[in-house]
């Protein structure tokens, strides 16, 4: 078993014709090394406009809000196979976006699990798949990384948290 769980693919564009190229080998990575034929799923997360500013900001916290996230769905997603974490591994590609589409800041994460998890067994890979989240599942996985990334950002010093106001408030000067 490849240890994949967590591959982070930065996109960077340039050239036309390097962006293209370096595309297609992405793509072949994942495609021959990393998928291996698993079905995937498509999970894309976006940030609140206050939070992407933030960690526009301080870009290395950025990657342990990507790994926050990351551990909440895999978790999710060994439990609902009915295993616990250290009996079966899920993996996942990760594309960090910075802009949207008219070069506006827009931080968000495209990323693919594979539907399921891997277990290993006397040498034995095995995969079994887990049904698409449901509405509730996906409404608590949501929660649980919301509560994560405000006790991370709390913890390292860039927010405060206001136990009667739920939206994240930045000074208009930062």
């Amino acid at each position: 078993m490849r240890n994949w769980s967590l591959l982070v693919v930065k996109r960077e564009f340039s050239a036309t014709s390097c962006g293209a190229r370096r595309m297609a080998e992405s793509a072949k990575l994942l495609v021959d090394d990393v998928l291996q034929g698993y079905p995937v799923r498509q999970w894309v997360l976006s940030l609140p406009i206050p939070l992407r500013l933030l960690l526009a900001r301080y870009p290395k916290e950025l990657s342990k809000v990507m790994q926050t996230i990351h551990r909440a769905i895999s978790t999710d997603i060994i439990h609902r196979a009915c295993y616990l974490k250290k009996q079966a591994k899920t993996e996942a590609v990760t594309f960090i976006q910075r802009f949207g589409s008219a070069l506006y800041l827009n931080i968000h994460f495209h990323m693919l699990f594979l539907e399921g998890v891997i277990t290993q067994t006397q040498g034995q890979t095995k995969f079994k798949r887990v049904e698409a989240p449901s509405h509730s599942v996906m409404e608590r996985i949501v929660n649980t990384i919301s509560h994560r990334i405000a006790q991370y950002l709390e913890k390292a010093g860039l927010i405060q948290r206001d136990i009667e106001n739920t939206s994240l408030d930045l000074p208009i000067d930062d």
